[in-house]
């Protein structure tokens, strides 16, 4: 009896212990379905989440309801992955997630400091580019000790990179590039032997590369930093003092390194005789009278080179380089134009931000070469004297623009930020001249990928980099039509030659805003963009017929024709009239008669299995070139649309030329000869 009462006990014992460790784990995973349900209610503001992350029952938990983006291990969330949903807000509620070991938030407009992340003890891999976060680094971020990838690119981060990083032994990749990062390279990160991947470009720092790291990773990972020096290409260092703690002159500094000179000053008076200070006098008084005959001599030598580049220049300077035939740079020495524009003024770029600042006397005597003429001006390659390459638009007809209002118009251009838009980097003002600096995009256009040498020996554009693009020029427009949902201002000039490439050959969106500069009218009738067919009517660009002309360019991609240039199918081309019908309804044509294969570019054919890729990007297209406006899609909703067909990989044929490379680097004339801009 008293061997089953303790039977019994222990049996008690058990179960009591077992519901104890259950409700324990249902409380632990219910905080973690609390913590994941404050973050969409914080950053969920367009409700993308709200039909899946649902708990239809009270035991319910983001585990057991698998939630869309999250993964689970032993009933904790281990991982959250939402990429591109277009998520805004902080990132607090997270930090309520002690088994989180993959963050994956990239492309979405999420904002405040990184510090919350650093609560997450476990975290491995954290992916949090392109998006708004600020504030410094965390020092804390050291104690995640087990992390492997950190990228926190494309945010505005700013102050110094903290050397408590150098505490992450097993980092493999640390992408801080496209930042406001200051200060300078901590040394102690050469202690991370681990490290494959590193990049800090394009921020604020200075001072001297270690040269280890310079060794690993190359000088692409300090580009950008406009006050690094050291070796390689980089600006020799220039050191006052002692070697081992040497003081750094960044480029064009405005203030140099002190250097004490009370001691010497002081052994020198007990030595110095008359005769010493009367010669001390007379070495001042000629260096002083050098100076003033340099000075002299340089704002004469000015004046002439001004006179000279307004009256068109000789035929040496004509032959350097055609943007120096078209320098001008105004000057009224009676103090500014009717517009309110002083001589002060017109002598200045504007900037948007304060990296890779330069004058506007160093653009104009830059090295460069017409890329080619567009609809709303020239557009140059400058290489400026420190190597920087820019692109330079010089509008044309846009000068009766009042100053204000074109000020206006820019700080709605500038203030943009996206992975996939060309940055507006600075403008220029006067009354006769307006010009747009840009970041310079070397891989060409989409256009001339599509249709550059068509025929045999052409470098084909394979399915995968085709969705890749598509997607990515989907992205930054639809960032645009929701920064300016409430004014509802559109890109006004979609088409392939605006969809530029990046050195990385990601796909980046540009012309935004040029539109603003031209009325309306105006607008429609000189913009090369895919028209949509109210624009017929209603005189005045939009947000949906943006929808329409990306609809096109979708198109474009699929059948590797260029819009308004091919013939209907149901009639045969004439060589005297070539009756050219815009590409919609080429291809509404072509899919009634159930011809549906004869739509897609014969490149694209030569790929194993993925017609139904194809056929579900046609219907996206389809969908955007509807002629009824309110009937299209939003650019945000094309987006999720292209996303849930991508594709890791082209399939090949067997008949296919493995080695072909998609991206070429060549610079083919656009349509309008322009790559873009």
């Amino acid at each position: 009896m008293n061997r089953f009462s303790s039977s019994s006990a222990i049996l008690l014992l058990t179960f009591l212990i077992s519901t104890t460790i259950t409700a324990a784990t249902a409380a632990v995973n219910d905080n973690d379905t609390a913590a994941l349900l404050l973050f969409r209610s914080q950053t969920d503001i367009h409700g993308t989440l709200l039909h899946n992350w649902t708990l239809p029952t009270n035991s319910t938990t983001a585990c057991t309801a698998a939630w869309l983006g999250i993964k689970c291990i032993n009933h904790r969330v281990s991982a959250v992955i939402l990429p591109s949903f277009n998520l805004r807000g902080p990132i607090t509620a997270l930090s309520s997630l002690p088994f989180l070991r993959l963050l994956d938030l990239r492309n979405n407009r999420l904002n405040g400091t990184l510090t919350p992340i650093t609560q997450c003890i476990n975290l491995k891999l954290i992916y949090l580019s392109g998006n708004d976060f600020s504030g410094e680094i965390p020092p804390e971020i050291s104690s995640l000790h087990r992390l492997l990838r950190l990228d926190i690119s494309n945010n505005n981060l700013e102050g110094p990179i903290p050397t408590q990083i150098s505490n992450l032994t097993r980092l493999l990749t640390l992408r801080l590039q496209n930042n406001e990062l200051s200060g300078t390279i901590p040394r102690i990160l050469n202690s991370l032997q681990n490290l494959k991947e590193l990049n800090f470009s394009n921020n604020e720092l200075f001072g001297s590369v270690p040269k280890s790291l310079y060794n690993r990773f190359g000088e692409n990972s300090f580009a950008g930093n406009e006050g690094l020096c050291g070796i390689g290409n980089l600006p020799q260092c220039s050191y006052i003092g002692e070697t081992e703690s040497p003081q750094t002159v960044p480029s064009n500094p405005t203030s140099l390194p002190s250097i004490s000179t009370e001691e010497p000053a002081k052994k020198s008076r007990k030595g110095l005789s008359k005769g010493g200070v009367v010669a001390i006098v007379m070495v001042n008084v000629v260096a002083l009278l050098i100076v003033v005959s340099f000075v002299v001599a340089y704002y004469c030598g000015k004046y002439s080179r001004e006179s000279y580049s307004m009256s068109g220049g000789s035929e040496c300077g004509k032959r350097r380089s055609s943007y120096s035939s078209e320098k001008r740079v105004y000057a009224n020495n009676n103090g500014g134009d009717s517009d309110g524009t002083t001589t002060t003024d017109k002598s200045k770029l504007v900037f948007f931000d304060r990296r890779k600042q330069f004058e506007l006397e160093e653009l104009l005597r830059a090295s460069a070469e017409m890329l080619g003429k567009g609809c709303l001006g020239t557009v140059y390659k400058a290489i400026l004297d420190d190597g920087c390459t820019v692109a330079v638009k010089r509008l044309k007809d846009a000068n009766p623009c009042a100053r204000k209002e074109f000020e206006q118009y820019m700080d709605v251009i500038g203030k943009l930020k996206h992975p996939n838009m060309v940055k507006l980097r600075a403008y220029y003002y006067a009354k006769e001249e307006k010009l747009l600096v840009y970041d310079y995009l070397p891989n060409g256009s989409l256009h001339s990928l599509l249709h550059g040498n068509r025929g045999p020996g052409r470098i084909p554009l394979d399915w995968t980099t085709r969705i890749s693009l598509v997607l990515g020029a989907a992205r930054g427009l639809a960032h645009i039509h929701e920064e300016y949902a409430d004014s509802r201002i559109p890109h006004g000039n979609v088409k392939s030659s605006n969809v530029l490439l990046d050195k990385n050959g990601v796909a980046c969106i540009s012309d935004f805003g040029l539109s603003l500069l031209l009325n309306p009218v105006h607008a429609i009738a000189r913009l090369g963009g895919y028209k949509a067919p109210e624009q017929a009517e209603i005189k005045r660009l939009s947000q949906k017929s943006d929808v329409y002309s990306f609809g096109v360019l979708l198109l474009e991609v699929l059948t590797g024709k260029a819009p308004s240039e091919y013939p209907s199918p149901t009639r045969p081309r004439v060589e005297e009239e070539e009756m050219a019908v815009d590409l919609p309804k080429w291809v509404r044509s072509v899919v009634r008669d159930e011809w549906t294969a004869e739509v897609f570019d014969q490149e694209l054919l030569r790929y194993k299995n993925i017609e139904e890729e194809l056929v579900s990007m046609l219907h996206v297209a389809m969908a955007c070139v509807v002629p009824q406006p309110e009937k299209r899609p939003t650019m945000v909703e094309v987006v999720k649309l292209i996303e849930e067909i991508r594709v890791e990989q082209s399939p090949l044929g067997e008949d296919y030329d493995e080695s072909r490379n998609s991206l070429s680097p060549s610079l083919a004339t656009t349509e309008d000869g322009l790559p873009g801009y």
